[in-house]
């Protein structure tokens, strides 16, 4: 706001299209990207997911996958490590036979080097981790053995856009001690509100990569974009990812 009452003198700091454009620009700055998932050349690129329960990690690795497998026609593979849940890897087994990709659980840490060995000439191998609560010290030490275990090239944190600011920032708290390089949030088509959005990147300090707008996979899922969130806090949900294309300002 101070910003803009500098850069606006006179009749243009009145015209509330003229500020609201000039804030979207001004976010937009502030707002990094790290674009689409960079791969590797010469051996299989390793992305893990992390992130609280419940925020719909698994959904999001299958939108991934069926986004470089289907669309671009890469080589991928899906692993999981949530050995917590019954069944929990049920879901993403569904989701490799309906796509044909090769799916691995891995059970402890001890046994993430061998999987991702035995998959390395394929081009990408996504990690699904467990969720977990980041009042839980024994699961999140659990989560460092096997993040130090793959080693892998990108690791996202993954947030839902429904959960209140407080829990966002205790994840982060949590989370961060992890090696952290990207954000990628979910949820945008269902958030009541969306400034909490900025406040999250400036903390993290990280790059957003990805964000998704709705449950079908792989349509919901677009590679962050800097004007299109600013757009979003400054007019609503109503202006988020996948709707309003055209319109550059706010009424």
């Amino acid at each position: 706001v101070e910003r803009v009452q500098r850069d606006l003198a006179g009749s243009a700091g009145r015209d509330r299209g003229t500020v609201l454009k000039h804030l979207m620009g001004l976010m937009s700055e502030v707002i990094t990207t790290a674009g689409p998932i960079r791969m590797r050349r010469g051996r299989a690129t390793t992305v893990a997911m992390i992130g609280p329960t419940g925020v719909g990690k698994t959904t999001t690795v299958a939108k991934l996958a069926a986004r470089f497998a289907l669309l671009e026609g890469k080589r991928v593979a899906l692993v999981t490590t949530d050995t917590y849940r019954l069944a929990a890897g049920d879901q993403l087994y569904r989701y490799g036979e309906l796509m044909r990709l090769p799916v691995r659980e891995v059970s402890s840490p001890a046994k993430v080097r061998s999987v991702l060995d035995e998959l390395r000439d394929l081009d990408l191998i996504l990690i699904d981790s467990a969720g977990r609560s980041q009042r839980d010290d024994i699961k999140m030490n659990d989560l460092r053995l096997f993040l130090e275990a793959a080693r892998p090239d990108e690791t996202h944190l993954v947030l839902s856009c429904t959960s209140s600011y407080g829990h966002m920032s205790a994840a982060i708290e949590k989370f961060a001690q992890f090696n952290v390089d990207r954000v990628l949030f979910t949820k945008i088509d269902e958030a009541a509100c969306c400034g909490l959005l900025l406040n999250v990147l400036l903390k993290l300090r990280k790059s957003l990569s990805y964000v998704t707008t709705g449950q079908s996979v792989p349509d919901d899922i677009e590679v962050g974009d800097a004007r299109k969130l600013a757009r979003m806090i400054v007019g609503g949900p109503e202006y988020a990812f996948g709707a309003h294309e055209s319109r550059e300002g706010v009424a």
